[in-house]
């Protein structure tokens, strides 16, 4: 491994993890007990987790339902003709009821839908089930390092990061949500959930959102571009990795790793592999 080349980064290194989270998170929520039952979950419209919990369901013969933000609109985007393809029934919440789908009010209104049985899955499918199956990442990263990041957009990827940490580790996630302060309160409660105390080695960056979730800037889509990566997650946390190295934000000699989420390109290792690969 080879320091970056450029110079303003000083003795600092970055490499890259290429990750599916998604299958991460669902390992352990889809047990043989979901045969036969119905899962539902939550999303926006290009929604990778909706994508992952689709492809799930078809894999293990569980019947899947997407409650979709905002107004159907035809075509279907690319995230939800596949999810459809693998069988998963869409149906969809206005803007107001979808910021209220955690209260009973709208879960009951859902269970009285889709049957009181069915299974629901949070936003993002974070939940404990899910941090146990992210602290299985930093166990498969094969070489050394200090500092590992991740972009962060419900907390449990963060969490379970956090978690899996070996001792002297520390993890940074980066915040694609505007005011998202409360983000570090999602993550300590998760954490709670799935293990029953709060890791201390773990932070949350909130200043590169570039206005908001799905939301960039010509800066922004330069870097995305330029480097290859997806913008609403991906290339914010990589963009404040390569900017706080710059200023100083780590020490000389820190190796950072950061988790590059979503499906990797081709060649690339198959969804859920942590092939540490150097960022240039």
């Amino acid at each position: 491994m080879e320091e970056l080349l450029d110079p303003a980064l000083g003795r600092v290194r970055v490499f890259l993890v290429h990750d599916d989270n998604k299958p991460r998170k669902l390992r352990h929520n889809l047990g043989p007990e979901l045969r036969h039952r119905r899962l539902l979950t939550f999303g926006g419209a290009h929604s990778n987790h909706i994508r992952a919990v689709a492809e799930a369901g078809a894999r293990h013969g569980v019947e899947t339902i997407g409650v979709i933000r905002g107004e159907p609109h035809l075509p279907l985007n690319p995230v939800l003709a596949r999810a459809t393809a693998c069988g998963m029934t869409l149906t969809y919440l206005d803007r107001a009821s979808y910021r209220l789908k955690h209260t009973e009010q709208v879960l009951a209104r859902l269970r009285a839908r889709w049957g009181q049985d069915v299974v629901i899955l949070p936003e993002g499918g974070s939940n404990a089930a899910a941090v146990r199956g992210c602290a299985e990442l930093p166990g498969e990263i094969g070489e050394d390092y200090d500092v590992i990041c991740c972009p962060v957009g419900t907390g449990g990827t963060l969490a379970g990061i956090s978690a899996g940490l070996p001792e002297g580790r520390r993890a940074l996630g980066f915040a694609v949500l505007k005011g998202a302060g409360f983000l570090a309160a999602e993550v300590a409660r998760l954490q709670r959930e799935a293990y029953g105390r709060v890791r201390p080695n773990w932070s949350i960056n909130l200043d590169y959102h570039f206005g908001g979730y799905a939301r960039t800037t010509p800066v922004l889509d330069a870097f995305a571009a330029g480097h290859g990566v997806e913008r609403i997650y991906v290339a914010k946390m990589l963009y404040g990795v390569l900017d706080l190295a710059r200023q100083g934000a780590f020490a000389p000699g820190t190796r950072v790793v950061a988790v590059v989420t979503g499906q990797p390109p081709a060649p690339a290792a198959g969804s859920g592999s942590a092939e540490l690969v150097e960022h240039r």
